[in-house]
């Protein structure tokens, strides 16, 4: 890059910038948005992050880039700019897209942008809970490979490296771009072997995973359920009770904790509509994070609906805000199993 005059701001930042799919495995269902180029996490530093992106989970993703043929100390560098970030509020990030949008965009502009692109309708306690890091680079030192494949294999970070390298062709730039860490063919165990680590992490230093309740209802016991069952269990109790979709909405305002379509479907149906308008989207339906069999899809006002078997232990208290609309004779408690 050096050699060929290709610029680190006003080349590779630029192109980035304005297509970022070039370092984006799209086939995979990923996607990046960018919240802001040049990001001064601290105004009494001159700290500059080349470019803040959000995945569609939410994560702040810091984006470092090196036209050296070694990569320097980017791993050192964004590795500073994630921890300066990782506090970063949901209106912090609103104010940040607005500024990259322009002056003739306003804040509500930007909030509106970014909660399309990740499909909410209204900011979640789940934004901003972890930081990727990308590094892009014509080349990486051993070093810095070694540095990162540690940190991603002790210390639970996710920090992916890739490789861009220009060649000139009949007066054009070609780039070559190559994702090295980790390797795209291993991505998925990586990503498997990362969740079964934190897994067992988890289980090590807590007892709370083989924790069963019961739920009671209008002195009905549904006993020994465990915490994803349990929640699944109050929702359907509630659409019994008659709970409406718009009160159901409002408990889960994401779309990727009840996902709803048009009409009374039948499961192979859902699935056909549900990944219809993920494609339409650009992104996949992940059909592991959700009840998925006729017994456990909801059929309300019309439409069906399929709820989220991602929730942890703090999830419980959603039970509390389902009472808030259902009958007196119907409502719920739970306890853990003695």
């Amino acid at each position: 890059m050096q050699e060929q005059s290709f610029k680190e701001r006003d080349g590779l930042q630029r192109l980035l910038k304005n297509d970022i799919s070039v370092i984006v495995d799209k086939d995979n269902g990923d996607d990046l948005f960018i919240l802001k180029d040049e990001f001064e996490p601290w105004e009494d530093t001159h700290c500059r992050i080349d470019l803040l992106a959000l995945d569609q989970d939410g994560n702040f993703v810091v984006i470092e880039l090196k036209r050296s043929e070694d990569g320097g100390h980017m791993d050192l560098q964004a590795l500073r700019y994630a921890a300066m970030i990782s506090t970063m509020t949901f209106q912090q990030a609103v104010a940040a897209h607005a500024k990259f949008l322009g002056k003739s965009k306003t804040t509500e502009d930007a909030k509106a942008a970014i909660l399309k692109f990740l499909g909410w309708t209204e900011p979640s306690e789940d934004f901003g809970k972890s930081v990727r890091i990308i590094l892009v680079s014509p080349d990486f030192s051993k070093a810095l490979t070694t540095t990162v494949l540690w940190l991603n294999n002790n210390d639970r970070l996710d920090i992916s490296c890739i490789r861009i390298r220009p060649y000139n062709l009949q007066q054009r730039t070609l780039l070559e771009v190559d994702q090295i860490i980790p390797l795209r063919e291993a991505q998925e165990y990586t990503v498997r072997f990362k969740e079964k680590q934190e897994e067992n992490q988890h289980v090590a230093e807590s007892n709370a995973d083989h924790t069963r309740f019961d739920l009671i209802v209008d002195g009905k016991t549904y006993p020994k359920r465990w915490k994803n069952d349990i929640i699944w269990q109050a929702v359907d109790l509630a659409v019994k009770a008659g709970i409406s979709l718009t009160q159901l909405q409002a408990i889960f305002p994401q779309q990727r904790r009840l996902f709803v379509v048009d009409g009374n479907l039948s499961l192979e149906a859902f699935l056909d509509a549900a990944e219809a308008r993920r494609a339409s989207e650009n992104r996949s339906f992940d059909r592991k994070r959700y009840f998925l069999d006729d017994e456990h899809l909801f059929h309300i006002e019309g439409k069906t609906c399929a709820l989220s078997n991602q929730w942890s232990f703090e999830s419980l208290s959603l039970i509390g805000e389902i009472n808030s609309y259902l009958p007196p004779e119907k409502k719920m408690s739970y306890s853990k199993c003695t």
